[in-house]
């Protein structure tokens, strides 16, 4: 039950909303026991960023969410960010330099009206 919400200083447009899900689509298939058929995105453009005190350029932040039993490798999640980090960049417009990514998994999630 991944989850990966894009926050984006820059208008996302429909047709980077679909290349970005497809790519995180791909991604998250390296974290073990993940695929695309339960991964949920959501896409938050034109959100004010300061990155270093500064909004003079289009800044990202990638948030992934995970359930996981137990933790996720770090290899993984490096494997993930070089995937996506080239994808993000062009669809967004922003800098690698500024752009984050951040992980973070959760041995509770709730889904279908009760917690897996």
């Amino acid at each position: 039950m991944p989850v990966v919400h894009t926050y984006c200083s820059a208008p996302i447009t429909p047709a980077a909303r679909e290349t970005l899900k497809a790519a995180y689509g791909r991604a998250i298939e390296v974290v073990p026991g993940k695929s695309e058929a339960w991964l949920m995105c959501l896409f938050e453009g034109e959100t004010p960023i300061y990155f270093a005190g500064d909004d003079s350029a289009p800044s990202a932040l990638v948030d992934v969410s995970s359930f996981a039993r137990s933790e996720v490798p770090d290899a993984v999640w490096e494997r993930f960010t070089k995937e996506v980090t080239p994808i993000v960049c062009r669809e967004l417009g922003v800098d690698a330099e500024r752009l984050y990514i951040r992980y973070g998994t959760s041995s509770s999630f709730g889904w279908n009206g009760s917690n897996l």
